[in-house]
């Protein structure tokens, strides 16, 4: 049966309602997650292949089987559409594709003394509450803005088993940039009062907390208080350089916009965001979206306005570059997620439309940026096809290397790269699993590629997914490469071209040599460009193994170093990290501070206190 006929024997059994769709092929792969307003005859308008672009007939053709669900109005049907594009990245939708989470600031809850710290992910993560502010396009630009507040405030930024531990000052207090509540400098009624010049200041109402720093300092020089009027001189010009970041404002137009412009030129697009938060400009970020080269602008703004505040609260306006279709129901499914008003515009004239015109430049140059780059890069993958004899230029590199100490923690890495570099979250991390593996070098990389192909096997046996590598690029010799020419023989599969990178003399980069199946090994010369990229790819798979062995180890450091203590079982452990946040302030803590611990009686601390200090 082909895709029309499937598609067209679901029609009967089809509401006229509001939902969403997913269009499935073959291999249990979702193809396609659309909307409707009307179910029945969104999708009937399928079976009339000969009206669609070249595009979804081929997605009909491909179709296997539909998957249907039913919400109460269509807005909901877009959030519902937006989440599932993003959770499933669908190849016939258009696709945001980055793997940067949003940062923000964010100031704890729960707590007497709250930190200020960068923040990513969920907004009740680790189970506490915080007050979130943002998003930053940057988490340099956080840095910098949490850098000034703690000047202009002094709130702590130590974590609480730190906060906990403390007995004097550190060196943030001694720096002025904490009123060192840990230690009694500052009442709880005081450090409220600056949080909320914290709040004030990150919602736009800087004005009133600055004219109230320039009182205090002008009362303390009157009084001749010299050197606290320099504090507050001091606080005062933290505040001026956090206000004074910006390279576009929306002073005087909107207090919480974000402007989004899209410029499309040969089959790739650009989407340009600015976030303004409070009056203030919080950074831009440049996005390329996957999409079919057929797609026209706005409607690539249209989907990528829809995935973009998925999990991330829109703000009160959204200004665009172009007049996207459906510009209403995009608004009504903002104003419900965000559970307030959300207005969006196309400005045509006036001072909104000149910031969007600017964003709009930006995504123009940005574009062209990002075009001269990927021509580089194919130059280096023509020249990795040329000197390894691929059939075509390889899209989809994958490299592998292995990292242990003496066959502790063993961890095997795999990364990713193509036409636009290194794919960082496709990579993965793979923990050895098999005891006898760990400290075989070749045992650990049959485990890795056989978990790694024997799920691409079950998930996508037809290779139409995009996810099978054109070159698989080890770091080893001839018995690494012999290992994975073993396992995908094993598995059947064939096709995949292996090579191994193998150092030179003495680790010397440069004298590298490679090893292909029935070939003899051979050099590049030191100075090609192809031998800097391989180079590039082998050390980024290493650096990737390392990180992740030193990050089980320091992991499994962090929790044997208080299984050892009698009379310290599970229950008592779990309230002494939860105390304290970790085994290290566990054992800097001192006994008075064991003996507050909760379940912790006074003998059972001394015998913790001894284990750590005799």
């Amino acid at each position: 049966m082909d895709g029309a006929a499937v598609i067209r024997a679901t029609l009967p059994t089809l509401p006229d309602t509001p939902g969403v769709y997913r269009m499935i092929g073959a291999d249990g792969r979702i193809l396609y997650v659309g909307k409707a307003k009307n179910l029945k005859r969104r999708v009937a308008s399928y079976t009339r292949t000969d009206g669609l672009p070249n595009r979804t007939r081929r997605m009909v053709a491909l179709t296997r089987s539909m998957e249907f669900v039913t919400t109460h109005t269509e807005a909901e049907a877009l959030l519902l559409e937006a989440n599932l594009i993003r959770r499933l990245l669908p190849p016939f939708n258009v696709l945001v594709k980055d793997d940067r989470s949003f940062s923000y600031i964010a100031l704890g809850e729960g707590h007497e003394f709250p930190r200020l710290m960068h923040h990513r992910g969920s907004a009740d993560r680790h189970g506490r509450k915080r007050d979130l502010f943002g998003p930053y396009a940057s988490p340099a630009l956080v840095g910098m803005t949490i850098g000034a507040l703690q000047r202009a405030f002094l709130l702590r930024n130590c974590d609480d088993a730190t906060f906990t531990a403390r007995t004097r000052p550190c060196l943030q207090h001694q720096i002025k940039r904490c009123s060192a509540p840990c230690v009694g400098r500052v009442t709880a009624e005081e450090y409220a009062a600056q949080m909320q010049g914290v709040r004030d200041v990150l919602t736009g109402r800087s004005a009133a907390i600055q004219a109230e720093f320039a009182r205090h300092m002008m009362d303390c020089s009157d009084r001749l208080a010299y050197e606290d009027a320099a504090r507050w001189r001091d606080r005062i010009r933290a505040l001026t350089a956090l206000q004074s970041r910006q390279d576009i404002n929306l002073e005087g137009v909107l207090e919480d916009a974000d402007v989004l412009a899209v410029h499309a030129e040969g089959g790739t697009a650009c989407v340009q965001a600015f976030f303004f938060r409070g009056g203030r400009n919080q950074g831009t970020r440049a996005f390329f979206p996957r999409h079919d080269g057929e797609e026209e602008p706005a409607a690539i703004l249209a989907a990528f306005a829809a995935q973009l505040y998925e999990g991330t609260p829109p703000p009160r306006h959204l200004l665009l570059s172009h007049a996207i279709p459906e510009r209403a129901l995009l608004a009504e499914a903002l104003t419900l997620a965000a559970g307030r008003r959300v207005e969006v515009e196309v400005p045509q004239r006036g001072p909104k439309r000149r910031v969007v015109e600017h964003a709009l430049t930006n995504a123009r140059e940005a574009h062209g940026r990002r075009m001269a780059e990927r021509s580089a890069q194919g130059k280096l993958l023509a020249g990795v096809a040329r000197v390894f004899g691929l059939p075509k230029t390889p899209a989809r590199i994958e490299i592998y290397d292995n990292s242990h100490i003496q066959g502790a923690f063993p961890v095997g890495a795999m990364v990713v790269a193509g036409p636009e570099g290194i794919q960082r979250n496709a990579g993965r991390r793979f923990h050895i699993k098999d005891p006898a593996a760990a400290g075989d070098d070749y045992a650990m990389l049959r485990e890795v590629l056989t978990r790694r192909f024997g799920r691409a096997l079950r998930e996508d046996p037809q290779r139409s997914g995009g996810q099978w590598p054109d070159l698989v690029l080890i770091d080893g010799g001839l018995g690494q490469l012999n290992t994975a020419r073993a396992v995908l023989n094993g598995l059947g599969i064939a096709g995949v071209p292996l090579a191994a990178i193998a150092k030179g003399p003495d680790r010397d980069a440069g004298r590298e040599r490679f090893f292909l199946p029935d070939r003899e090994p051979f050099q590049l010369e030191p100075n090609d460009p192809v031998l800097y990229f391989l180079q590039r790819l082998r050390d980024e798979a290493h650096r990737t193994a390392i990180d992740a062995h030193r990050t089980r180890r320091l992991k499994a450091m962090d929790h044997t170093r208080i299984d050892g203590i009698p009379g310290v079982g599970p229950s008592r452990k779990k309230a002494l990290l939860h105390h304290f946040g970790s085994s290290t302030a566990v054992a800097s803590a001192g006994l008075k501070d064991l003996e507050a611990t909760p379940g912790i009686s006074a003998a059972l601390a001394r015998r913790v206190f001894e284990h750590f200090h005799g």
